[in-house]
């Protein structure tokens, strides 16, 4: 077993006991909630007559549901009305902390909490989300929880889970032009496979996630769930003290610099054991895009589909799904498929910086004739600071439609939604089958940046030729 590592030292700093099960009930320091998993959470608490242990611990937004287009009230889908309402109304009834719509804050969950400072070092952190992980790109333990466990931490602050094995995962050197974080963590993903991380915590490290921003953090840990592993973290450094100064809910004063050498303590030690280490070469990485209906069916912008007979027995069923579903075929180059509609947002890829090189190559550029794009900001705050630099008037120019903030056309909650078997360039997370809102749609997972080239020539295109 690991020993030494951040994941050790903060899984024991928050054991509370071990139960009769041989699972851990483990203290939840930050509990984020939207509007999607917590209705049917608050009413088994009702009906137990229990009351919210500690309010002041979770923090609430709405983010699946809302319109991109219009946000105004009352929504024009009555389920969507329904759920912000039991939100609204659940909040207030229990004194929890809610950013909604028009607040200034409201946006994806897993991105208001890192840019308000909520998401910290050394934390264990929670919310019923697939993509909790993203947080443990500044050093926190983040996990993903089903609905009946968003019950257990709103009444007891507290989980049973079971002890994860650690994977260190290193990626070392420069990045090739072209490449970005979403790149790394779908050749990552495409290597170790969509179970290869079952039973496992990742640790992302190596040269190359130390030259990383925070925001690139972010969008690789924001996808080792889709690597099968439960979460995935970067020890915290400079790079993490210096996004959260002065942010909202980051410590202040003397506070600030008694936080930093706590948070430095957290670090895995030099002589961390760990159960698996994996090792990348970061020059080996070029722009990536699926081809098929999991994030593991991924192939660089030069290679083609693969051949069924150069796969295992359990590759080629899938692939075989894959290439009908998606309607492509084996040996056919990735580069050139035709595109409809081009999505740049989602917890994965909705911050500044995503926006600020999409951007910065949409430039001098238009959208092709016949293809739906648009830009959805992930928060009210990174829409503002983006309508700040004149972002929104480059992506309009271009051809791009500039949205209001949400989770939009990642699990299309809401009106953004792909129409019949229109295929999609975008930069969110999940490719399965339906996922972006059409029971025929099909989804082509890449970079913001390698979405606008997409978007300029009306195919899968090398953002390097851009």
């Amino acid at each position: 077993m690991s020993k030494g590592t951040l994941f050790d030292k903060v899984w024991d700093l928050h054991t509370v006991g071990t139960l009769p099960s041989g699972q851990t009930q483990l203290f939840i320091g930050l509990h984020l909630i939207h509007e999607v998993t917590s209705p049917q959470a608050f009413a088994m608490l009702r009906e137990r007559g229990l009351k919210v242990l500690f309010p002041d611990r979770t923090v609430a937004t709405v983010d699946h549901i809302v319109p991109t287009e219009s946000q105004a009230r009352p929504f024009a889908d009555t389920l969507a009305e329904e759920m912000i309402q039991a939100l609204e109304n659940n909040t207030k009834e229990n004194g929890i902390r809610f950013y909604n719509t028009n607040s200034g804050s409201q946006g994806i969950v897993h991105v208001i909490a890192p840019e308000q400072g909520l998401t910290q070092p050394g934390m264990t952190i929670a919310c019923g989300d697939s993509h909790t992980s993203t947080h443990g790109a500044f050093g926190a333990i983040a996990f993903g929880i089903g609905t009946s466990q968003v019950r257990d931490v709103l009444a007891s602050q507290t989980l049973s889970l079971t002890k994860l094995k650690v994977r260190k995962i290193e990626v070392n050197g420069t990045l090739p032009q072209g490449v970005y974080a979403k790149d790394v963590i779908l050749h990552i993903i495409r290597k170790l496979g969509v179970n290869g991380g079952v039973g496992y915590a990742y640790e992302y490290a190596g040269t190359t996630f130390e030259q990383m921003s925070m925001e690139e953090r972010m969008t690789v840990c924001n996808m080792s769930i889709e690597g099968g592993a439960r979460c995935g973290y970067v020890n915290p450094d400079q790079t993490t003290f210096d996004y959260l100064k002065e942010r909202d809910f980051a410590p202040k004063a003397e506070a600030w610099d008694q936080a930093v050498q706590w948070w430095q303590s957290l670090r895995s030690d030099d002589d961390a054991q760990y159960d698996d280490v994996v090792t990348f070469d970061a020059s080996e990485i070029e722009p990536t895009v699926t081809w098929g209906i999991t994030p593991g069916q991924g192939i660089g912008i030069n290679e083609s589909m693969p051949n069924l007979e150069s796969l295992s027995e359990n590759d080629k069923e899938i692939a075989l799904q894959a290439f009908e579903y998606m309607q492509l075929k084996p040996g056919q180059p990735i580069k050139g498929t035709p595109i409809d509609v081009c999505f740049i947002g989602s917890c994965t890829n909705g911050r500044l910086s995503d926006l600020r090189e999409a951007a910065k190559l949409a430039q001098g550029h238009h959208v092709a004739e016949n293809v739906k794009a648009f830009v959805v900001p992930g928060s009210e705050r990174v829409k503002k600071a983006a309508e700040a630099e004149g972002l929104d008037k480059i992506f309009v120019e271009a051809g791009f439609e500039w949205r209001e903030p949400g989770c939009s056309m990642c699990l299309a909650m809401n009106p953004d939604k792909l129409q019949g078997d229109q295929i999609s360039a975008s930069s969110s997370n999940r490719n399965f089958k339906g996922r972006q809102g059409s029971a025929q749609g099909r989804t082509l997972l890449m970079s913001p940046a390698m979405v606008v080239a997409a978007a300029v020539h009306g195919k899968v295109a090398d953002v390097r030729e851009l």
